[in-house]
């Protein structure tokens, strides 16, 4: 199996977990007299079910994802947190040039006037700047996700 195809299982295995949950806290009560509409001791049990595949499915990832170089000296598990960092590095740049760039509207001279505490263009070029390694580090992580094989 490709990591990528892996990493999708992950996805999926994620979203159906969810999903028994909520049907299960669903008919967790019912009115006397009726009946849940579906056990929730069945929903349960598959739920647990679908944990342990889960957790045997996100070791193998990992194991993987330690083993494997995206670039010589830089593992997959380096080049995740390194996007992760870009992409909080993006939103809080593009939040603080957000901010300051907001428009402070007076009607009189005597009304308080707002000036930016930051140089706006700076903080977006570097915004900018994070996205593109970013989304340069995205595509290279995308790339050796669908050439490399997960390690059982």
């Amino acid at each position: 199996m490709l990591l990528a195809e892996a990493l999708a299982r992950r996805a999926d295995l994620n979203a159906r977990m969810n999903q028994l949950a909520t049907r299960a806290v669903g008919n967790a009560l019912h009115q006397e007299g009726d009946s849940p509409s579906e056990d929730p001791t069945a929903l349960l049990a598959e739920h647990d079910r679908l944990a342990g595949d889960l957790a045997e499915l996100v070791a193998a990832i990992n194991r993987t994802n330690l083993g494997l170089e995206i670039s010589p000296g830089v593992t997959m598990t380096e080049a995740l947190a390194r996007r992760d960092e870009l992409r909080t590095l993006h939103r809080v740049r593009t939040n603080v040039a957000d901010a300051a760039s907001r428009r402070q509207d007076r009607i009189t001279r005597s009304e308080v006037k707002y000036v930016p505490a930051v140089d706006v263009a700076a903080v977006r070029q570097a915004a900018d700047d994070a996205a593109r390694e970013l989304r340069e580090l995205d595509t290279r992580i995308q790339e050796v996700n669908w050439t490399s094989q997960l390690q059982q």
